[in-house]
């Protein structure tokens, strides 16, 4: 068996390629409304955490040990919700920065065409309830921040600054750092 290539399974069982051949060939392809429309779905799918993972002999201890991976999963969707409602909301964010943006998070967050359309691709690194939106703040978090250093942000503090003022503190301190 050649695994030539290969970077592991995705969550869907497919296995990815991370050569760069044929990007050129996708950027015509992908549109921007598009990319944000695969990207929105893949933000609102069900993480499949599952509480019989957390089960143990004290109901107390589980639920706060199983509470304790809910909540961030729930606070990543609210910031990717709201960064992707921002970099929609740029003309100047183009298809094209959102795939160089997948660079972010180890490259695991892959925009692949299918069909007509597209879709994510996300290979887990450990778990992937707690970690797929993360992946997606991080790609969104990183075409605004190329798109904060193109508009004469020079220094990476006057980028943090522009995003304390755009997001608030929370999701500058999370994800502009």
């Amino acid at each position: 068996m050649n695994f030539a290539g290969c970077s592991g399974k995705t969550r869907r069982g497919f296995t990815q390629n991370k050569n760069n051949a044929g990007i050129a060939q996708r950027k015509d392809k992908m549109k921007k409304d598009t990319i944000i429309k695969a990207i929105r779905a893949f933000i609102a799918q069900r993480s499949g955490i599952e509480f019989a993972n957390y089960q143990t002999g004290d109901w107390k201890a589980s639920r706060e040990s199983f509470m304790g991976d809910y909540r961030p999963i729930l606070r990543a969707g609210r910031d990717a919700r709201v960064l992707l409602a921002a970099v929609s909301g740029r003309d100047g964010i183009t298809a094209e920065n959102i795939i160089a943006a997948c660079r972010s998070f180890s490259g695991r967050l892959q925009l692949v065409e299918r069909g007509d359309s597209v879709a994510v691709d996300y290979t887990t690194g450990q778990y992937f309830p707690t970690e797929y939106r993360n992946a997606a703040c991080a790609v969104l978090a990183t075409a605004l921040w190329d798109y904060a250093a193109a508009q004469g942000y020079k220094t990476g503090n006057d980028i943090r600054k522009w995003a304390r003022g755009e997001f608030g503190r929370g999701i500058a301190s999370r994800w502009f750092n």
